[in-house]
């Protein structure tokens, strides 16, 4: 009789632990995987002080020298520093249609009106920050201190381990350069480029990193870690884009083949043709030691090699025109 009570109590308990068993599973499903916590990365191997230069290489020639028919001008264009506000966690270029498609937080100059569900004919007609009429959406994952909890609209909205008050940029510069060694002729209206790799972190070699950080009291370094920038210099981004375009597509699948980068002496791979080249330096005031992260995929564990950025032309073919006229007459122009 006691061998039956035990073994009907051990049968009573697998069928209650079956159940919450099945319970805490279902939770589980129902809430969605589970997310790294904030604080997951960035690591301390991820910064590199700027107070020990030695510490830190000159940064890559940002071009050859320029050859007898280089485009050698500059053409800069004023499109503020978002002081809008205009953040959400969509990317136009790589997931078109998908609400929060980005699973972080991208800001924004230009066009006012990019998310999502953007199409060339809205973004035509829409406002722009820009100064003098550039309609064209230039964005980049946001900079976050992560010791302040976010209040505001979209410090909290992308999850995925994305925490903290967004940085807002103390300076942003956007800019367009010729070609080394050719001129350069006009971008196809709502052509779509992206620089940097959004999954460098995991991905099999840093072929496609292309961000580099730095500090603005040493304009002639610069690394793919965090900088700790000494006292009273700014912290400095620069995202520089594809300028040789195949002649046919405004975009690609994997939003890469149909603009290309030049090779390290500046000359377009077979059958693609230079184009303006798109630089845009972002800079932020970081107090000395505050704990910083740049917006990513949670299995990206916040990297600062997986810093990226997006453009999307909407300028008018004869306000490109303009861009190309100065660029290839070496001049310097705002636009």
């Amino acid at each position: 009789m006691g061998n039956e009570r035990r073994l009907l109590t051990l049968l009573i308990c697998l069928v209650l632990g079956s159940g919450l068993t099945a319970a805490v599973l279902g939770a589980a499903r129902a809430g969605g995987p589970r997310q790294p916590a904030a604080g997951a990365g960035p690591v301390p191997a991820d910064f590199v002080d700027f107070g020990d230069l030695g510490k830190v290489p000159p940064g890559p020639a940002e071009s050859p020298a320029a050859g007898p028919q280089a485009s050698t001008g500059r053409v800069s264009v004023d499109c503020g520093r978002n002081e809008e506000g205009h953040y959400n966690e969509d990317n136009l270029v790589v997931s078109p249609g998908l609400r929060s498609g980005a699973h972080h937080t991208h800001g924004y100059v230009g066009n006012l009106s990019t998310d999502a569900f953007s199409t060339d004919a809205s973004l035509a007609a829409a406002a722009t920050s820009c100064a003098r009429g550039d309609r064209s959406t230039y964005y980049w994952p946001v900079l976050r201190r992560t010791d302040r909890p976010g209040g505001r609209p979209h410090e909290g909205s992308a999850g995925h381990g994305n925490a903290g008050a967004i940085l807002p940029e103390a300076a942003v510069s956007v800019e367009f350069l010729g070609s080394p060694v050719s001129k350069v002729v006009a971008m196809p209206r709502f052509l779509r480029a992206m620089t940097g790799d959004a999954v460098a972190f995991t991905a099999d070699s840093d072929e496609d990193v292309r961000a580099r950080w730095g500090c603005s009291g040493s304009p002639d370094r610069s690394t793919t870690r965090y900088p700790r920038c000494p006292e009273g210099e700014r912290l400095t981004r620069t995202l520089t884009f594809p300028s040789c375009w195949n002649g046919l597509d405004t975009m690609s699948p994997g939003h890469r083949s149909h603009l290309r980068f030049p090779a390290a002496n500046g000359v377009c791979p077979q059958d693609t043709f230079p184009v303006p080249r798109l630089r845009i330096s972002l800079a932020y005031d970081v107090p000395a030691g505050a704990p910083i992260a740049l917006d990513s995929f949670p299995e990206q564990r916040h990297s600062p090699k997986t810093d990226h950025g997006m453009f999307v032309n909407v300028m008018t073919g004869p306000r490109m025109d303009q861009v190309v006229d100065c660029l290839n007459q070496g001049r310097t122009c705002r636009n």
